[in-house]
């Protein structure tokens, strides 16, 4: 427990605020160092990631892969009838992983000597906070060094009449006990596509609509051209370079959204509209300007290297902090703020930021793409191989996709990878592993990886020739 003062303010080493990925694994290793530690959490006991994002994502996500595997049955031997989804027990399987994650959860507060203080915070003076519980009551508490890490929430655009259909974001979606008859996803970026596939493969039909002129326009052409010939070929159609203008009818029952393409009006109709358009800060009505805490001009905490606010002894962490909206990412945030915590100097510059989207087949990548690259002027040369030249994808009728790599030609040295195909985030992690020792990519055509892996692929990918 924290010490108190005679007007009950409660005093502790570290306050944090918000239960994330960050905050959590800040809070127990501090208290395990002897600190007396809080974490403040409004509502999912250990932030979005195991409650309604990430981990659940993937649990929907990995059910959907055993429908499609249903459907695709005779090809592999196996004959089928009379196939259903039953979404109910979907959900029941999610909800049961998400209970079991929680209780882990409460399980390290307990061991650790952290405590869990169940609230909303808001701060009322530069270093103390004021706690509403859920029973409406407040406590005050202050702390030597103070860390927000309240993340982000489901971006809803400004649209008449979006609020009113009551739209699904990725928290609701996750939630579903039906399957969508004609499901509208706004926005094909992570989310989108993520559960666009996945509710396709449950039965829904699938309409994405983004403003773009392309899926995934960040990355490099061929894997847009890759993912949309994957949403073609599973069935999902997509409308590109379309700007919703209005919403009207309601998700859930039946809906039109109204938009405009190539300067023409366009209605679209469906029954279910899920809103994927990116992410909003969870930075307001905290009364950070009290604490000295400034934000930048899209909201987010304003944070130098080190994850220091402009606020003494307050730091940000996370997706708050405008770090890449990644779970790994918010853990090494952890890691740099307990480092600087501890008297030692550790800064974000530079860092590698991997990335998995986990459609079916995944899309993962680390370090420069091609775009990147020549945006920059950096010079490279490409080694590029499609999925069926790894063996072990013909063993699992897994052969959509390629994977490259971009080679330093005076180095030899890897300088990014893209895979877009089965297990993509397994087979970066390898990839990864050479880029952080510094290793040419030749040590990887020339080791000797066990027969048939999907890692033995690199060896054949690193053995292609090498191209500028």
């Amino acid at each position: 427990m924290s010490d108190q003062d005679s007007s009950g303010v409660q005093h502790y080493d570290l306050v944090i605020i918000g239960s994330g990925e960050g905050g959590k694994y800040l809070a127990w290793t501090m208290a395990r160092q002897g600190k007396k530690a809080v974490v403040i959490e409004r509502k999912y006991i250990g932030g979005s990631c195991p409650n309604i994002a990430c981990l659940p994502s993937k649990n929907i996500i990995h059910s959907a892969k055993v429908a499609s595997f249903f459907f695709r049955s005779e090809e592999f031997g196996i004959r089928k009838d009379n196939v259903q989804i039953d979404m109910r027990a979907v959900r029941d399987r999610k909800r049961k992983m998400v209970d079991g994650l929680v209780k882990i959860h409460l399980d390290n507060y307990h061991s650790s000597g952290a405590e869990l203080l169940m609230g909303s915070a808001r701060f009322i003076e530069a270093r103390t906070i004021e706690v509403t519980l859920p029973d409406s009551s407040t406590r005050l508490v202050t702390g030597t060094d103070i860390v927000i890490g309240t993340g982000t929430r489901a971006t809803l655009p400004d649209l008449p009449g979006l609020i009113e259909a009551a739209p699904l974001t990725h928290v609701e979606a996750l939630e579903l006990d039906h399957i969508p008859a004609h499901l509208i996803v706004l926005g094909g970026g992570y989310i989108g596509l993520e559960l666009a596939q996945a509710m396709r493969r449950f039965g829904s039909r699938v309409t994405i609509v983004d403003h773009n002129p392309r899926l995934l326009p960040r990355e490099d052409e061929d894997v847009s051209a890759a993912m949309q010939d994957l949403c073609r070929e599973e069935g999902i159609e997509f409308v590109l370079e379309a700007h919703p203008t209005s919403v009207e009818g309601k998700s859930g029952e039946a809906l039109t959204i109204n938009l405009t393409q190539n300067g023409a009006a366009v209605a679209l109709h469906g029954t279910d509209l899920l809103v994927a358009t990116g992410r909003t800060p969870n930075t307001s009505n905290m009364g950070l300007e009290i604490a000295g805490v400034n934000l930048t001009d899209r909201g987010y905490i304003a944070v130098n290297e080190r994850l220091q606010t402009t606020a003494p002894h307050i730091w940000a962490i996370g997706d708050c902090a405008g770090s890449p909206h990644f779970t790994h990412i918010s853990y090494d945030d952890f890691r740099v703020i307990r480092d600087n915590l501890n008297g030692h100097v550790h800064v974000t510059t530079g860092r590698q930021v991997p990335f998995c989207m986990f459609t079916d087949p995944e899309l993962a990548r680390i370090g420069l793409n091609e775009t990147e690259a020549k945006a920059n002027g950096i010079p490279y040369q490409i080694m590029r191989i499609p999925m069926a030249a790894d063996l072990r994808t013909r063993t699992l009728s897994e052969t959509r996709g390629f994977m490259k790599a971009l080679i330093n030609p005076s180095s030899n040295r890897i300088l990014g990878f893209t895979c877009f195909g089965v297990s993509a985030g397994e087979l970066m992690g390898t990839v990864q592993v050479a880029m952080i020792a510094g290793l040419p990519y030749t040590a990887l055509r020339e080791a000797v990886i066990t027969h048939p892996t999907l890692t033995e692929g690199l060896m054949v990918l690193f053995s292609s020739a090498l191209h500028g």
